[in-house]
């Protein structure tokens, strides 16, 4: 059988080594992603991210008990960091849900950006898929530190916290720009510091700037001391609010459509650049080109109009 078949059989090695295959680019894993994405689209997907510090794996941690006590199976993806000089990740966020490895209904997996921006890596759609095949009911995808603007993770969940925490310093700098549109609810995590309860005003205020329709969602401002497991039903009762909402007047339809778009530009271009680099690299044009270029022989909007008219006709 193929690896693919083994996963919808249930086979937990299967599906980490296809994970591992995806991971690397290995020959065939298209081939059989494609055999399961007509068995995907029945998990619900929960983004985690937010600045370095702030507490995202422990809140990740404690999310995977609130749903196994629920019942349900959980599956991780977890990105860390990878380092621009050895290229290695330290996966340390799955060092920290350590405790739940020995539960046949959670599976963690680790994935190093690679240099890829925006909180994910290239890989971490496709490994999601992998789990919803799998049967996970809920996947917590939990990104790397991020800035303001690596939103990546609107794109592949379907509710989205936002991890703050107080002592940042400028907190109006912290949460302002692209991390402020995505969040669905924003958690100011190690609620027990000073500042706290002014983190979650500052955050609700400036939720409250957004112009937004009566019917729209309005992101809720939760506390948290995660290590503690404070305020984490509340979490966990405002993340159903947040999913039942999504069920009404075709939201989620929308959101799976949008997210559907979004992955298919995103393989197209990868491919198409891909396909054209590849040919003039094997026909040894790059070189030439570049030296022209840093000659000012050509300009590099021509040398690029001149490389499409060619390869894609």
């Amino acid at each position: 059988m193929s690896l693919a078949e083994k996963i919808l059989q249930g086979d937990i090695r299967s599906a980490a080594r296809l994970m591992r295959n995806v991971d690397d680019n290995m020959p065939g894993a298209v081939d059989e992603l494609k055999k399961l994405y007509p068995h995907t689209g029945k998990a619900f997907i929960l983004g985690v991210t937010g600045p370095p510090g702030a507490g995202k794996s422990t809140l990740t941690d404690k999310l995977i008990e609130a749903y196994r006590g629920k019942g349900l199976s959980v599956g991780v993806v977890a990105i860390d960091p990878t380092s621009p000089f050895s290229g290695g990740a330290i996966l340390g966020d799955r060092i920290r849900m350590n405790r739940h490895a020995t539960d046949p209904q959670v599976f963690i997996r680790s994935l190093g950006t690679r240099g890829h921006l925006g909180g994910l890596s290239n890989s971490a759609n496709d490994v999601v898929h992998i789990l919803d095949a799998m049967g996970m009911q809920v996947v917590i995808v939990e990104t790397v530190g991020v800035g303001q603007d690596e939103v990546e993770i609107v794109r592949t969940a379907h509710t989205t916290l936002v991890v703050m925490v107080p002592g940042l310093g400028d907190d109006i700098q912290a949460i302002k720009a692209g991390i402020l549109e995505i969040g669905d609810i924003f958690v100011v995590n190690k609620a027990d510091r000073p500042e706290a309860d002014r983190t979650a005003r500052d955050l609700s205020i400036m939720v409250d700037m957004k112009e937004r329709s009566a019917d729209e969602w309005l992101p809720p401002v939760v506390l948290t001391v995660a290590q503690k497991k404070d305020g984490l039903g509340s979490l966990v009762d405002k993340i159903e609010e947040h999913r039942a909402y999504l069920h009404t007047d075709g939201r989620l339809q929308r959101h799976e459509e949008d997210k559907s778009r979004q992955r298919f530009t995103d393989l197209l271009k990868e491919r198409l650049f891909a396909q054209v680099f590849g040919r003039i690299e094997e026909e040894d044009q790059v070189r030439d080109i570049v030296q022209s270029v840093a000659r000012r022989e050509r300009d590099p909007y021509t040398a690029v109009e001149e490389i499409l008219r060619s390869h894609l006709r």
